[in-house]
């Protein structure tokens, strides 16, 4: 309880904003899971076509570089907040959506899977610019840190429990043992959440970009480098958000699995990966990263050779692991980048965060177009066994490249004093902190 009180303290001396803006993402940590996993569970289970699955995906992914353009301009009238929490009503109103479809068919998926899109749009854009403006450089790796092991406990937790239930439905015979009314039950949970979160952040007092040109066509070159680094990311958004559904269903077989299988290791990797946020500094960002990316590699090779349950769950063991740290690293190198280049650019810093959107939907797209290249012409079974791993494999290439932005980072600051490079003491480094340090 005394080391706790310390962490807790920690928390307490952050900027206030900072706090509400960790505590939103928490609430809304429960939603993402029920998202992620189990959108794709209820139309794989419905049809039993894992195209329909990767077509609702690619309709998600298309609506968010959308949205994240009206979004720019409707940060010129509304209030950041309004936009971010309803950016979070707007997923649940998705999930109610997809529930009440008659039939589900790629028209009503890909409708769906637009609004879905719409919702990640608002939430994204709007959440990446808070972060940039409520942290640094310095506190960064805790920021990612805490809210990685909030993210990283929901996702053991949350899937194990609706998975449970859903299964619970159809084993026990609870509401007639129809399991599409389990999902309705969870998704009604999953507005609840949503509200509650909208209503947190409006406790924080945020403030908009400045009211400037966000829509540019040429960048530095640094900003290239980082774009890179957006596609190679995006292959895997593409479809490991929907892989671990579709492999347990097809290979395992019920919701439940998936929640067990998400459970196992997750609780002590989400205490590892706070330990990393708040103890790793800037300079072993770049090792954070490398880790991530191989584990994901390994995981993908895993399932190619096995593929059975148990090449499942090593997949999955590997990226309940490889997500989180390549996330608490990548979003620190990205806002680097970012400081660095709207300094010498003097633009806002919205701009990149807009534009970054797209190196993000040129990856999702491309990841999704090679597992129904896959699937078209060879086999569903080929594509859901050699996918992950020609995309874990070509992730690889993200290393070089961020290690070369890094160095061109830290050039010019060395080379330009009016390049952020630290903006205020990280509370990490004060005296409370250090004499936690050898917990």
């Amino acid at each position: 309880m005394k080391k706790l009180g310390h962490e807790y303290r920690l928390f307490l001396s952050y900027p206030r904003d900072m706090r509400i803006l960790l505590i939103t993402n928490l609430i809304y940590a429960l939603v993402l899971p029920v998202i992620d996993v189990f959108v794709g569970a209820y139309v794989m289970r419905n049809t039993q076509n894992v195209r329909l699955v990767v077509t609702y995906q690619l309709a998600v992914y298309a609506g968010i570089p959308l949205t994240f353009l009206i979004n720019g301009f409707l940060l010129n009238y509304v209030q950041i907040r309004r936009l971010y929490s309803l950016g979070m009503l707007l997923s649940g109103v998705a999930m109610a959506v997809m529930m009440s479809l008659g039939k589900l068919n790629p028209a009503g998926i890909g409708g769906v899977g637009l609004l879905m899109g719409m919702s990640f749009g608002l939430f994204w854009a709007n959440r990446d610019f808070l972060a940039l403006c409520t942290t640094n450089d310095e506190n960064r790796n805790y920021y990612y840190g805490v809210e990685t092991f909030f993210y990283t406990n929901t996702y053991v937790i949350v899937p194990l429990v609706v998975g449970g239930f859903i299964e619970g439905v159809g084993r026990q015979g609870w509401f007639g043992g129809d399991r599409n009314r389990a999902y309705q039950i969870v998704t009604g949970l999953v507005f609840l959440l949503t509200i509650l979160s909208s209503l947190i952040v409006h406790l924080g007092r945020f403030a908009n970009p400045p009211r400037s040109r966000f829509l540019y066509g040429r960048f530095h070159g640094l900003w290239y480098r980082m774009q890179l680094l957006a596609v190679l990311k995006g292959l895997a958004q593409g479809y490991v958000v929907t892989a671990p559904a579709m492999l347990v269903m097809r290979l395992v077989g019920q919701e439940g699995a998936i929640g067990t299988v998400q459970s196992v290791g997750g609780i002590i990797s989400a205490f590892l990966l706070y330990w990393l946020g708040r103890t790793a500094k800037p300079t072993q960002r770049l090792a954070i990263f490398a880790l991530g990316l191989w584990l994901f590699a390994l995981g993908g090779l895993a399932n190619a050779v096995l593929f059975n349950a148990a090449g499942v769950l090593l997949f999955m063991l590997c990226l309940l692991l490889a997500r989180p740290l390549h996330d608490i690293a990548y979003f620190p190198i990205q806002m680097r980048v970012i400081d660095t280049v709207s300094a010498i650019e003097g633009r806002n810093p919205f701009a990149y965060i807009f534009n970054q959107e797209f190196g993000f939907f040129a990856g999702r797209l491309t990841g999704c177009g090679l597992f129904i290249l896959l699937a078209s012409r060879i086999s569903d079974v080929f594509a859901l066994r050699f996918a992950l791993l020609f995309i874990g494999m070509a992730q690889l290439l993200s290393i070089p490249v961020a290690r070369s932005t890094l160095r061109a980072c830290d050039a010019k600051t060395q080379r330009d004093p009016t390049v952020p490079n630290t903006i205020e003491p990280d509370p990490a480094q004060t005296p409370l902190a250090n004499s936690y340090a050898d917990a």
